[in-house]
């Protein structure tokens, strides 16, 4: 059987973690987060369940009171 991937645009992101769009905005600019690709029509971004994880992981960490530099060095 194939395993099929979950893909997810930036609002579904928004949805599933309890970020805003603009957070997820913010951490793409920074480079805290990645899309795995785009939309040649559309230019959307795509994103799949690692990039949910690791914002979940973001999450725990910022509850840590841990700054968003260290969360970046932490991460790379």
């Amino acid at each position: 059987m194939v395993n099929i991937p979950n893909i997810y645009l930036v609002k579904d992101l928004a949805r599933i973690t309890g970020y805003s769009v603009h957070t997820i905005k913010f951490y793409l600019k920074i480079g805290l987060i990645k899309e795995i690709g785009r939309s040649p029509e559309t230019n959307f971004r795509y994103f799949d369940d690692t990039t949910v994880e690791l914002l979940k992981k973001i999450r725990g960490l910022r509850k840590q009171d841990k700054p968003i530099k260290e969360i970046k060095n932490e991460l790379l």
